[in-house]
């Protein structure tokens, strides 16, 4: 059995949850391989210099600016980020090259931006004839260095746009595989329960009442109860599922009180398809992961871009509205007019129509490039079905 080694790490919760969500598949489909997750903090630790004066892991000092809301600026630190990773690429190399040599890897997979050459520079040190492919858990590339290397390697992108960054970086055709989205985990292509009223009911919720679902990753956000509280103050008929993630202190803080609106709180769970679909729309930040979950169980978004959102979230909100999948804030301080205008029952029905002319299968199709990766029978012929534009359609 062939053994193939998946690098993420926990900076945010979509590295992981692709590398999971993939793995899943992979094993469900008995594919002859042993797939291997492996937080790439961990196998550098010796040599984070954060966690060496500030005594906290990068990785945890990232999640706390999300929790926080402290990104303004963040792309100035993903600068200074960078510049460690390049100080350092030769220490981290070294370390890298002893983890693979006692794992012995038929393949890597990385999950992770930034650390794509130090990844695979030691990787074709030990193992030049081996395939190494990053999957990009963004809907496009935020150059230089930080998804796309130039190096001789595969891509998996989730969008055109991505594609395009990837081929316009010099990389041949049969190198960039077109996925029809991003990585939604099995979950989402289960059936839910038919009797939508009834399930509502049973959260203690209105059965027929336009449900909003309120999401800010798994870490939460602070940001939900002020968009609670704006709803809760305004005189619109909703009800709200609020998905609190590992914030123990926001989901107790929003039981709190005695609000107008009828709410379900909810923490960190991975029932997120269940709640979708027992939803009407969703609001949320513009991660590529969330975006990808709503539309793939066909919720419209109302998501913010401003100077606070993460560089490379940005294009996110474009292709929303490329899509005309949803509203686009400059800040949820309009959240009200922008849900009184989605609830609109003209633009809920045709924003719900253009979610479901979208089919995403990224998940099943990324498995089996990687097959074709591992057989070394990867090439163009394999881009034909899955280039196209956007997401496929369904049948």
């Amino acid at each position: 059995m062939e053994r193939v080694e998946f690098v993420f790490f926990d900076a945010g919760g979509g590295h992981r949850a692709a590398a999971t969500a993939l793995k899943a598949v992979i094993q469900a489909e008995s594919r002859p391989w042993d797939v291997q997750l492996a937080n790439l903090q961990e196998l550098v630790d010796e040599i984070d210099i954060l966690r060496k004066y500030a005594g906290i892991r990068i990785q945890n000092f990232y999640n706390l600016l999300l929790r926080n809301d402290w990104t303004l600026g963040s792309a100035e630190l993903m600068k200074i980020l960078q510049l460690a990773v390049r100080t350092y690429h030769r220490p981290m190399v070294r370390l890298l090259e002893k983890y693979w040599r006692q794992t012995q890897p038929a393949m890597v997979v990385s999950f992770v931006p930034h650390f794509n050459r130090v990844l695979f520079e030691s990787y074709r040190n030990l193992f030049p004839a081996r395939p190494f492919v990053t999957i990009l858990t963004d809907l496009a590339d935020y150059p230089p260095h930080f998804w796309i290397e130039n190096q001789k390697q595969y891509f998996v992108c989730g969008s055109q746009k991505a594609v395009t960054q990837a081929l316009a970086a010099g990389h041949s055709d049969d190198r960039v595989f077109h996925a029809s989205g991003m990585i939604l985990h099995p979950r989402f292509y289960e059936p839910q329960p038919s009797e939508i009223a009834e399930e509502r009911r049973s959260l203690g919720l209105h059965p027929e009442r336009p449900t909003a679902l309120i999401m800010f990753g798994g870490y939460g956000n602070r940001a939900m109860a002020q968009i609670a509280e704006r709803l809760d103050r305004s005189s619109l008929d909703l009800q709200l599922i609020l998905i609190c993630g590992k914030n123990k202190k926001l989901a107790e803080s929003l039981r709190s009180g005695r609000p107008r609106l009828r709410r379900h709180i909810e923490g960190f769970t991975n029932r997120v398809p269940y709640y979708m679909h027992l939803s009407d729309f969703f609001i949320g930040k513009p991660g590529p992961g969330s975006i990808s979950e709503a539309v793939g169980k066909h919720l419209p978004v109302i998501v913010e871009r401003n100077a606070w959102t993460l560089p490379q979230e940005r294009y996110n909100t474009e292709w929303v509205q490329e899509h005309q999948v949803g509203v686009v804030l400059e800040s949820f301080r309009h959240i009200v007019p922008a849900v009184e205008q989605l609830l609109n029952p003209e633009t809920l029905a045709a924003r719900r129509a253009n979610t479901m002319r979208m089919s995403n299968r990224a998940v099943f199709e990324i498995s089996e490039f990687l097959d074709s990766v591992l057989q070394g029978t990867a090439g163009s012929a394999q881009l034909t079905g899955s280039a196209q534009e956007g997401w496929t359609p369904q049948d």
